[in-house]
């Protein structure tokens, strides 16, 4: 049975070139289908379209009758005072209306057992019990708590959410929604490893049709059974999942070019034959006949195009000649904020050419030990040491330019500091070629600016890089781009991500912070997994011990009354740093990345702020005591 048909469909944004250009194809019901396609190939138009989101020039669509069709990708707008429980429990307003008849037809019951009244009942209850009306809480926890939504955040007003928070709860929420045909748009976007694995099983565990739309390579491996991918406005099918269509995409390229070759070679050896068979048949008409006979049979093949391959990259580190084996030593690192320890006890060394990836949950503290290996915020106790030789370049998760209105070319030679041939072929090396040169920086997507700060990090003379996020929001393609950048970097490397696919590439050692504690497992990441398969179960934390009673600091109340003022002073501060961010975040509502920065910046500083807080409370008790 077909789920879902199009044929002939078309979309223009363009007068000029339709984005969608005859595209047809059916998807069978229980499928789970990749949709890829290059960043405008219309892959998120083509979402909008079956939901009836948008409209579309002209074509069929048929969605089969009594299928109910649900796509995340896009964020409902809920009232101002929704908690994330009333997003949540929004996936059942129709249940919950059957049950509130349930209620009101009990009331009436119990004055009139009329038999009209018991059969309107029973059928009611029937259809409650069949929609799952008695386990919308046992579905609701399981799925909240696979997708990381604790009770903490379902007690939030919806509206106080970062962006990535908001796209998790309404993930859950189609989910609650027994959809029959789901529509994936970046599913795995703001979801950490366990999360994603969650969904990868539930997926695969799910009845019904499953498109998606997704940059996670490991994911369409895990999940899907079936590529469209749109090109040119047209469908292109494979009957496998992502690896097998990186395999057979290559083999059609390879054919066709072959198919090309052995075309253009028959058409030169004829073309040598007419020009030889014209020229021998200028006195003799039966040459000439068979020289137009030759030059009709040319017209007549059949001719295929030559294949166009995707630009890669050509490109190479300039690597720092390092000496030793030691990159980085660290001794009894540990970073805290008040009671709350990150993590404590770090000892790890880094030697010479080790690929390490830094794996754990979000807000475990992966980045702020990035910022204290950069130098950029103290530890709260132990020491780094880097090798005598070591020269580090970092590539964030959200890149920065200084002066975004620079052209890339005024860019590279501002901060190379080099001649304008130069900056041409280094900025061409990473496929800005011609007219993109003189593009300003800030037109730039995300992808486009990291393949612009690696191209600038290439120039440095560096030994150790570390990348926090590198391929986060990219497409596959930029993401291979920076891969085949990767590969030839012979230097050390240490970065955070969540893309499996990059970490099964690379990783040569695998930290994994868990537990306030960095555990370090050496090999490749598939070893990495199966030795975490086998770990016991963590055992069970201890029970608390009472806790002595606290001792009166020294120094008496006076000196208390000028720790207390000093707070309050860092509190009056951090309150209005905190507060200077909303405007901020209202201003880059439209800025998807800048937002996902501030919103970052904005929880952190709240967290520096309750730590003050609990701070101030702390000595307010021992002064009252004192007093």
């Amino acid at each position: 049975m077909i789920d879902i048909s199009v044929k002939d469909l078309v979309k223009s944004y363009d007068v000029d070139e339709n984005l969608l250009d005859g595209l047809t194809f059916d998807v069978n019901a229980g499928e789970r289908v990749g949709i890829l396609g290059r960043n405008g190939a219309g892959k998120t138009t083509l979402f909008k379209i079956l939901t009836g989101e948008i409209g579309y020039d002209s074509g069929k669509i048929a969605i089969a009758p009594g299928k109910k069709l649900g796509l995340i990708s896009q964020i409902p707008r809920y009232p101002a005072a929704y908690t994330v429980e009333d997003v949540l429990r929004a996936a059942f307003r129709d249940l919950r209306a059957l049950g509130q008849k349930l209620e009101a037809l009990e009331a009436q019951m119990a004055g009139d057992d009329a038999p009209a009244l018991l059969r309107q009942y029973d059928e009611l209850a029937n259809r409650y019990a069949a929609g799952g009306g008695y386990d919308m809480d046992v579905e609701t926890d399981k799925i909240a708590n696979g997708l990381g939504i604790p009770a903490e955040m379902r007690a939030r007003r919806f509206a106080e959410l970062s962006g990535g928070e908001k796209t998790r709860v309404n993930l859950a929420r189609l989910l609650l929604e027994k959809t029959d045909i789901l529509l994936l748009d970046e599913p795995t976007n703001h979801l950490d490893l366990k999360s994603v694995e969650w969904l990868e099983e539930y997926i695969l565990r799910f009845k019904g049709t499953v498109l998606a739309i997704s940059h996670d390579r490991y994911f369409l491996d895990r999940v899907i059974d079936r590529v469209i991918e749109l090109r040119g406005g047209k469908a292109e099918f494979y009957s496998g999942n992502y690896s097998f269509y990186v395999q057979e995409k290559e083999a059609r390229y390879q054919l066709q070019l072959k198919q090309y070759e052995q075309e253009q070679a028959k058409i030169q050896q004829l073309g040598y034959t007419l020009e030889r068979m014209k020229g021998w048949g200028i006195n003799n008409r039966t040459l000439y006949r068979r020289a137009m006979s030759i030059q009709h049979r040319m017209e007549r093949i059949e001719k295929t195009e030559r294949p166009q391959r995707e630009q890669t990259l050509s490109v190479r580190f300039q690597e720092k000649e390092f000496h030793g084996d030691e990159v980085l030593t660290i001794h009894n690192l540990s970073k805290a904020y008040g009671e709350r320890v990150l993590f404590s006890d770090v000892e790890l060394l880094v030697e010479g050419g080790q690929r390490i990836a830094f794996l754990g949950d979000n807000g475990t503290g992966k980045s702020t030990f990035l910022k204290i290996l950069l130098g950029e915020e103290p530890p709260t106790t132990g020491r780094l040491r880097f090798g005598p030789s070591v020269r580090t370049a970092y590539l964030p998760q959200i890149i920065h330019f200084d002066h975004p209105e620079r052209s890339l070319l005024d860019t590279m030679l501002y901060e190379k500091n080099c001649s304008t041939q130069q900056a041409r072929d280094r900025l061409g090396a990473f496929l800005f070629r011609g007219e993109d040169v003189f593009k300003p920086v800030a037109s730039l997507s995300g992808g486009e600016q990291s393949r612009l700060r690696l191209c600038m990090l290439m120039d440095e003379k560096i030994n150790f890089l570390v990348l926090d996020e590198p391929t986060n929001h990219l497409d596959i393609a930029s993401r291979e781009w920076i891969e085949a950048a990767l590969d030839e970097y012979e230097g050390t490397l240490l970065f955070v991500s969540h893309d499996r696919y990059f970490v099964d590439r690379f990783a040569t050692r695998v930290w994994e912070l868990r537990d306030g504690t960095i555990h370090d497992y050496k090999g490749s990441y598939q070893k990495y997994r199966a030795i975490r398969a086998h770990e016991p179960p963590p055992a069970p934390a201890p029970a608390k011990e009472k806790k002595p009673p606290r001792e009166k600091p020294k120094g008496g109340t006076k000196n208390l009354d000028k720790q207390i003022a000093r707070l309050e002073r860092e509190i009056e501060k951090q309150e209005a740093a905190v507060a200077a961010y909303d405007p901020q975040i209202a201003a880059a509502a439209s800025d998807y990345q800048e937002l996902g920065r501030l919103m970052g910046e904005k929880e952190q500083a709240e967290a520096v702020l309750a730590d003050l807080y609990e701070q101030w409370e702390t000595l307010s008790a021992q002064l009252e005591e004192q007093g």
